[in-house]
């Protein structure tokens, strides 16, 4: 519950609900923990992790001495021994036999301990694996939520190119009507109104495909009404601050469960090491057992017998052992199961090596993604703000007549690209802070951008 309450405070603070039909549509807090409670690769990786519980629970139980029940029933014919006289008959006869046996291990060179500890760092691990899991899950829910923020960004801005070339092309052609224009000045606008409309008809596919991506995303049903809240732009503050590459490592390196897990993963081969060699070491174990029965000779001229239940009174005996069991030659099996601890254990350490090599390499690009993507951002809104006043200037010489259509287009094709780039560097640099913050804090559910 704490890692959504950090969820909702974060995107209420950066996306405040509007009271409106927008309240029907999906924020981003709907669909991370919509996710969270749906995803099936997040379930599968749950059992994985109830997996390993069931193994460590097994574990624990082998240091407790088992017990276990048998009977079994049997008819006798030709040449057999009767119980009762201890002499040889061919009487045919019926016997029924009752056992209850226990057995412990007292000592297995530590075997069973040293599986119960690789148990213990093994649940470890899957529980980090599934913090892994949620939040690879998140940044994808994340990346393609502002996919879709972006496309829809796209689209207002071609609509906003058409609307334009649409009010242009009214005012001309009531000029037109008037005889203050001439009709190829029309002809020209309505081919600019054309290409603008197929500009906005091609951006709203673009944006009804990344809403269906992210559905897809989601595992939403099929056939289900999706649409997403547009957040704030203006609200979303860019912060001022650098990042150094190894200052981020060495906190991620202690924070982040894809390390976590796989140091888990490692201490748990250890064990399994641990407890393969306990094989080699010799066995003591300890029993005791009750034994009792019945017999009785069939047939017309059997002599009178003990009823059932005295037999199974009077044939009552008992037993304890102790047995030790030293391996001398076990077919290879013990030295196979040394040889493939060291193994498991030797690719776990290159794996959490490599891992480490990664996350630095993923941390350093994204630092320097970070600090290059700031600088286009700022240029990429100095250069919106330009064009927007060199595109109100030429639209009030369009109006009198002192620019003509072409120039008005060119200034207008300028604008909108102006605008496409401070979206996308915009965006694209509040990603790439988000990902450096969560390699500071190992979950995204701890994000909050002020």
């Amino acid at each position: 519950m704490k890692c959504l309450n950090w969820i909702i405070l974060f995107l209420v603070v950066v996306f405040p609900p509007e009271l409106s039909a927008q309240d029907e549509k999906w924020t981003l807090t709907d669909c991370i923990i919509y996710a969270l409670e749906n995803n099936i690769g997040l379930q599968r990786q749950e059992l994985l992790t109830e997996t390993a519980g069931v193994n460590l629970t097994k574990s624990r139980m082998d240091l407790l001495p088992d017990l276990n029940l048998g009977s079994d029933a049997r008819l006798g014919f030709g040449r057999s021994i009767d119980p009762v006289t201890n002499l040889i008959t061919f009487k045919q006869n019926v016997s029924n036999s009752y056992s209850l046996n226990s057995s412990m291990q007292l000592f297995s060179g530590f075997t069973t301990l040293n599986t119960i500890a690789a148990g213990k760092f093994m649940l470890k691990a899957g529980l980090e694996a599934e913090k892994v899991a949620r939040n690879t899950l998140i940044v994808e829910i994340m990346g393609q939520y502002y996919q879709v923020t972006y496309a829809k960004g796209l689209e207002a801005a071609a609509k906003m190119q058409m609307e334009l070339s649409e009010r242009q092309l009214f005012r001309i052609t009531r000029m037109v009507e008037t005889g203050k224009e001439s009709v190829s000045r029309k002809y020209e606008m309505e081919s600019q109104a054309s290409g603008d409309r197929l500009t906005w008809t091609i951006a709203q596919n673009g944006a009804s495909q990344a809403v269906t991506q992210l559905k897809q995303l989601l595992q939403l049903p099929s056939g289900e009404n999706f649409d997403i809240q547009l957040p704030d732009l203006d609200a979303m503050l860019i912060t001022d601050e650098g990042y150094e590459a190894d200052s981020i490592y060495n906190i991620a390196a202690q924070v982040l469960p894809r390390l976590k897990a796989i140091e888990f993963e490692l201490e748990a081969s250890e064990r399994q090491l641990a407890a393969a060699r306990g094989l080699l070491a010799p066995g003591l174990s300890a029993g005791g057992a009750i034994y009792t029965g019945y017999y009785k000779v069939l047939g017309e001229d059997a002599s009178e017998q003990a009823s059932f239940a005295s037999q199974l009174k009077n044939n009552n005996s008992q037993a304890v052992y102790l047995s030790l069991n030293i391996p001398i030659f076990n077919k290879y099996s013990a030295s196979r199961n040394i040889k493939l601890a060291k193994i498991r254990q030797s690719d776990t350490e290159l794996r959490l090596e490599l891992e480490k090599n990664l996350l630095y390499t993923e941390i350093e690009n994204a630092c320097l993604s970070y600090n290059r993507g700031k600088q286009e951002y700022l240029a990429a809104e100095a250069n919106l703000e330009f064009n927007r006043k060199s595109y109100n200037a030429v639209e009030k010489k369009f109006e009198s007549g002192l620019v003509d259509v072409t120039d008005y287009s060119a200034a207008r094709t300028t604008l909108f690209s102006a605008e496409t780039e401070a979206l996308r560097t915009k965006l694209q640099l509040m990603i790439r802070e988000l990902t450096i913050r969560f390699f500071l804090t190992g979950e995204y559910e701890n994000l909050v951008i002020n």
